[in-house]
């Protein structure tokens, strides 16, 4: 994946060096515009790559958003604004470990909320699920949507309670379908073209783990997340139990909310 790319005239991105197995090749930092700039998700507060997303810009920022504030996408907004005078635009960090609390936009970005200027149109999209103030933005010249983590390219992402909330998620993932985007430009990966196979290809994943965790709680009852992970997770490597533990948690949560489960003292059975 090439760490500088312009997608289409006045759309650039830009990789942040903060590849792993978590976020892939790394955050994607996008630019909008050419004689005034936008910035979203500016990445971890990496020196080397606050200077790069000046230098790409070679115009003014005016503009930082953030479709989140997980700490691989909103802590380099606080230096790149002070260093450019740009306005800041998001929602503040939610209650919880794993959040970016020096994320403080001067605008909240509500649903439909709009930057708009000469050169582009940014909508705001509120897509909760992986995190409660989480945002995609529509590009509305292009109609493409920046996904930030709703959906990503080739993968599936973390749903950790209790801010990240699998009913929500999936939710989210059927209304972002109903726009009809012409492209998902996400927060890991390379633009992603036939949007509606991504997203059923997602919820499909997530229903056919719903329905594994189901099948789990029928055959044994009265057990905890962590003695329940085996019997879901067979496919997965046990390195990645506890952050499979999490995902369980949260289709756990769902069936719950949906009346397909019920929890005493830690054990999960079937309603």
């Amino acid at each position: 994946m090439e760490p500088f790319a312009e997608l289409r005239p006045g759309i650039r991105r830009i990789v942040a060096p903060n590849s792993s197995m978590m976020t892939g090749p790394g955050t994607n930092t996008y630019l909008f515009g050419d004689k005034e700039i936008a910035v979203l998700d500016p990445g971890p507060d990496i020196k080397s790559h606050r200077e790069a997303v000046i230098e790409f810009a070679a115009a003014p920022i005016r503009w930082i958003l953030a479709t989140h504030t997980h700490p691989d996408h909103s802590p380099g907004a606080s230096m790149l604004a002070q260093i450019t005078g740009a306005v800041v635009l998001g929602r503040p960090a939610p209650d919880g470990r794993h959040q970016d609390d020096t994320f403080q936009p001067d605008t909240f970005l509500n649903d439909g909320g709009k930057l708009e200027t000469d050169e582009f149109v940014l909508k705001a999209v509120h897509t909760p699920g992986h995190a409660s103030n989480h945002v995609c933005l529509l590009h509305e010249d292009s109609n493409w949507l920046f996904t930030g983590d709703h959906v990503i390219d080739g993968s599936t992402v973390v749903i950790n309670p209790p801010d990240g909330n699998m009913k929500q998620y999936i939710e989210s993932l059927r209304r972002v379908r109903r726009l009809e985007c012409d492209a998902l430009a996400p927060g890991h990966g390379e633009l992603i073209r036939n949007p509606e196979r991504a997203i059923d290809w997602i919820i499909d994943h997530r229903l056919e783990r719903e329905a594994k965790v189901a099948a789990a709680l029928a055959a044994n009852p009265c057990l905890t997340t962590h003695e329940l992970v085996p019997h879901v997770y067979k496919d997965i490597d046990k390195k990645l139990y506890n952050l499979a533990e999490r995902s369980l948690l949260a289709h756990l949560l769902k069936l719950e909310e949906d009346g397909d489960a019920i929890v005493t003292d830690g054990a999960w059975k079937k309603a």
